[in-house]
């Protein structure tokens, strides 16, 4: 193989044209050296065979032994992974873009690693790539990761086709790996994120509350539950509330706010939010106000179904009508029945929390 092309990118400012070419040669299945935050590594068409098995050669890695993944968007796991924990997207959340590779269980039921770079260069080149890119550490088996473009290029200049010189990588250590696919998650290398955090991360619960506008029912039970774990100076729950049908921005209403001022509550910062495919994925439970809400989270994200409870099941109630009826436009004594309800039901979740 003749010597490797080398682009200069601007790593502020990075060339349309450069990286257009770069990603040509990934998609055609040329080896690049491109930079990440971490190290350079050589990105390569996982699709291409003859790329994957030149790329193996040259990491002396077993053909059986697959390489992780680099992807441009955070959605992008679900086009590999299956099986997704809520663990994940809690640190997807919390380090990505960033240092962190997740092992997921993949299409196949095999594992795959992905990661989402934090540089800009990087993800640009694997978006116009528009192929699958593994991309490993730029450097023979057994040397260290290289951090500047002239440790990458040292040993590989003929062995790949183009580098892609970026300056120094910025944080200088490789990314920290985590298996998600055993329980509990197990950090199979630690480095530019600590073991504490990924522990921290991962062992905090999340409790989403929805209701349809997320300006009364799921902001009483939202604050109140605050409250109470504050209390109970308990904070390793994060508890969230979203409107499936909300006019996004608007604050909670006038009743709700009175009530929970009578509880030592302020909730006058609380803005109402639309609700997210990432709010249901990262949460532990999921409490809805209605059988409606219920059976549109499910249509959406049948998979939670075993995260997702009616709020008024853990109310102290002798009915068979599990709804908590939408307050919005009623008076006063209609909001203090709904808030009744509600502080019932949060003494009871907390009690399992």
């Amino acid at each position: 193989m003749s010597l490797a092309r080398i682009l200069k990118v601007d790593p502020q400012n990075p060339q349309r044209e450069l990286i257009r070419e770069a990603g040509l040669a990934i998609r055609r299945g040329e080896l690049v050296i491109i930079p990440t935050e971490t190290v350079y590594g050589i990105a390569a068409n996982m699709l291409n065979k003859e790329a994957i098995k030149k790329l193996s050669a040259i990491k002396q890695r077993p053909p059986e032994k697959p390489f992780s993944l680099h992807i441009e968007r955070k959605s992008r796991i679900e086009d590999f992974a299956k099986d997704i924990p809520s663990s994940a997207y809690k640190l997807i959340e919390k380090f990505w873009p960033g240092p962190l590779t997740l092992v997921l269980k993949a299409k196949d039921d095999c594992k795959i690693g992905l990661r989402m770079p934090d540089n800009e260069v990087a993800l640009k080149i694997i978006s116009e790539a528009g192929v699958p890119v593994v991309c490993p550490s730029a450097n023979i088996s057994g040397r260290p990761a290289p951090v500047t473009f002239s440790e990458a290029i040292k040993d590989l200049r003929d062995l790949v086709d183009l580098a892609v010189d970026s300056g120094d990588t910025r944080l200088k250590k490789e990314s920290t790996v985590v298996d998600l696919t055993v329980e509990p998650p197990m950090v199979m290398r630690e480095a530019a994120i600590k073991n504490n955090e990924i522990e921290l991360t991962v062992g905090k619960k999340t409790v989403l509350f929805i209701c349809t506008g997320n300006s009364c029912r799921s902001v009483m039970a939202e604050w109140l539950l605050k409250k109470k774990l504050q209390e109970q100076g308990r904070f390793d729950i994060e508890v969230i509330s979203a409107g499936i049908l909300p006019l996004a921005g608007l604050g909670a209403t006038e009743s709700t706010l009175k009530l929970l001022q009578k509880e030592g509550i302020d909730a006058s910062s609380h803005r109402s939010r639309h609700l997210t495919a990432w709010m249901i994925k990262k949460s532990d439970i999921i409490l809805v106000m209605e059988k409606a809400h219920e059976d549109k989270v499910l249509a959406l994200y049948p998979e939670v179904k075993n995260r997702l409870f009616l709020l008024k099941e853990f109310a102290k109630i002798k009915e068979n009508n599990l709804n908590l009826d939408d307050p919005m436009g009623k008076g006063m004594e209609f909001y203090e029945q709904t808030f009744a309800v509600i502080k019932e039901a949060i003494e009871r979740i907390i009690g399992i929390l």
